[in-house]
């Protein structure tokens, strides 16, 4: 996700490495800081793979400003990871929704539309945080009121999400300018 999230930045300009960094911060949320030593590393291997590409100004007073690029391997590799998003990257709520910001970048709609399909697929099968046994537990098999909690949380927004993904994944009205 954090390569995911470089390059989908960097798509959408050249940005200095801490403007950079706060986009991903920002995106990724509060509670899962990202960490110098998981980001810069990341770079490194972009800029030695030829995706990225680095240059160095002035930055204030004595300190050197890098400013990265997207490079046409590096939009190719973009690409890639969006439209093979899979396992963990559908499954797992906090990835896909790295995924999802740069869907759009995605040129092809059946690819976009395969990426949101296996979202659904993935949400549309039964699924619960707490069993017993093998056994899933339902809303009113729970009497904690946080686990109850949590489950009527996650309902409401596995029935958005489902509903949103419905409207994005129905064939365009008759007429429209992508039905045509």
């Amino acid at each position: 996700m954090i390569e995911l999230m470089i390059l989908g930045f960097l798509a959408e300009g050249p940005l200095h490495g801490y403007q950079l960094r706060r986009k991903m911060e920002q995106l990724h949320g509060h509670a899962r800081t990202i960490s110098d030593g998981t980001i810069y590393p990341a770079i490194k291997r972009l800029i030695a793979s030829g995706a990225v590409t680095q240059k160095l100004e002035p930055g204030a007073g004595t300190t050197t400003r890098r400013t990265l690029s997207l490079t046409p391997a590096g939009r190719q590799r973009l690409r890639k990871l969006i439209r093979d998003a899979d396992g963990h990257d559908i499954t797992d709520g906090s990835r896909f929704f790295i995924v999802l910001a740069f869907l759009s970048l995605l040129p092809d709609e059946k690819q976009r539309r395969a990426v949101l399909q296996r979202r659904l697929d993935f949400l549309d099968q039964p699924a619960s945080f707490f069993y017993a046994g093998e056994e899933m537990q339902r809303i009113a098999d729970i009497t904690d009121p946080y686990r109850r909690g949590i489950l009527i949380s996650a309902r409401a927004t596995r029935t958005t999400e489902i509903a949103w993904l419905r409207e994005q994944l129905a064939p365009p009205p008759a007429g429209s300018e992508e039905h045509t």
